[in-house]
């Protein structure tokens, strides 16, 4: 935030302070999205080709099941983005031990590094909002997010991994 914008209140938002919160988030993920969509568009690939990626980068032997409840989109699109993604050498599909109908998806060495060029920018405005904003405005950042999520079955994912 700069000197232009005056903060949030703390108290019972009024609908303007609603509306420009909401347009900090259109504007942040704006730009937080532009360049992994560069990115991503010189390959052939999309924001949802970016979830499969992110996601199954994250949680490595992931089921396509699993990603499917993750990501909430269909069987169908997930199927169109995830043939593309292993066709290209991006992620792998193995069957699982004890059964063999699931399916775990892993990043290949190819989808690694395309991972982390794809999520560097975004990683790095992360870093320098945090750096500026302090840790106060961390720990406020993450409870707002958390409070917006729908799915409490999405924060356990988040919390396991800490």
């Amino acid at each position: 935030m700069d000197a232009r914008t005056p903060p949030l209140t703390r108290t019972d938002p009024d609908d303007e302070a609603l509306r420009r919160a909401m347009e900090l988030l259109f504007f942040a993920y704006r730009d937080f999205t532009t360049e992994p969509d560069n990115i991503l568009r010189s390959l052939d690939f999309g924001r949802a080709h970016h979830r499969v990626i992110h996601f199954v980068g994250r949680n490595p032997g992931i089921t396509v099941s699993e990603l499917l409840g993750t990501l909430k989109i269909t069987k169908q699109s997930l199927g169109r983005v995830l043939s593309q993604l292993v066709r290209d050498g991006i992620v792998r599909q193995e069957a699982g031990t004890r059964d063999k109908r699931h399916r775990h998806l892993t990043l290949t060495e190819k989808g690694k590094v395309l991972e982390d060029r794809v999520s560097a920018d975004q990683r790095r405005r992360i870093a320098r909002a945090f750096a500026a904003a302090g840790p106060s405005a961390v720990a406020g950042f993450e409870a707002v997010l958390r409070q917006m999520i729908n799915d409490p079955a999405d924060l356990d994912r988040l919390d396991r991994r800490r």
